[in-house]
């Protein structure tokens, strides 16, 4: 006796789709950017003479730019409660990274250097001034091609926040909160392992294999992380959406 068997899409095609998704559509523009971004540090390794310091530096500078976009991430969400939870996220985690960054310089440069001996910022804004004082310190200190590499951090990650939040629609999945602690998750994975890398690697005396292993460890870190994120918002309920 026959019966009705619904025809079920090949898995082979499932992936194709899912591949073409991948490296051909929107994602493969972040993905690649990500991708292009990450090899800057190799050209540092070879031809401007990067240490140990000027890459793990590097990647801490990464979380300055995170935190700048999810707090556009915030406005574009919410505009008006966007301020208010935006400057308690400017407090919160400019104190987190701006400790985090003191501890980063004294491990690569084995130097404390002397930060907040101004006029202090009022009340709980102190915590970013923190922040500011320590970028300005590393900013003052590094040469114009540790700069091209930070910029190219902040086109990079601009470039994902136009084809996946805004055109791509994550925005609709996700709410203030969830952007709020979206960087401390990140900087949790990928610094406990940058950081025990460059231990390993200053260790050794900084030999360029080792200094290319930490870079490839950032990659495979950062893909991984992206793809998991871009996951997550694409299985996310869509709630209504807040801007056209």
């Amino acid at each position: 006796m026959a019966t009705d068997n619904p025809v079920k899409p090949s898995t082979s095609v499932s992936a194709q789709d899912d591949l073409h998704r991948l490296f051909l559509g929107r994602r493969g523009i972040s993905l690649a950017a990500l991708v292009l971004v990450n090899l800057i540090p190799v050209f540092g390794v070879f031809y401007w003479q990067w240490d140990v310091a000027s890459l793990v530096i590097l990647y801490w500078s990464e979380n300055i730019v995170i935190g700048f976009y999810t707090l556009v991430k915030m406005l574009v969400r919410s505009p008006i409660g966007g301020i208010f939870m935006g400057t308690f996220f400017v407090i919160h985690y400019g104190g987190f990274c701006g400790f985090h960054g003191i501890f980063v310089l004294a491990l690569t440069t084995g130097e404390m250097p002397p930060f907040m001996e101004g006029e202090p910022w009022p009340l709980f804004f102190v915590f970013a001034q923190l922040l500011f004082d320590v970028v300005a310190h590393v900013l003052a200190m590094a040469p114009p091609d540790w700069i091209a590499g930070f910029v190219a951090l902040f086109v990079s990650h601009g470039i994902s926040l136009f084809v996946n939040y805004y055109r791509g629609g994550e925005y609709k999945a996700q709410q203030s909160k969830d952007l709020m602690t979206a960087p401390y998750k990140r900087i949790v994975v990928l610094h406990v392992a940058i950081i025990a890398g460059g231990f390993a690697v200053m260790a050794l005396g900084s030999p360029i294999p080792l200094l290319l292993l930490l870079v490839a460890l950032k990659l495979v870190i950062d893909v991984w992380l992206h793809l998991s994120e871009r996951r997550r918002s694409a299985a996310a309920p869509k709630p209504v959406a807040m801007i056209p």
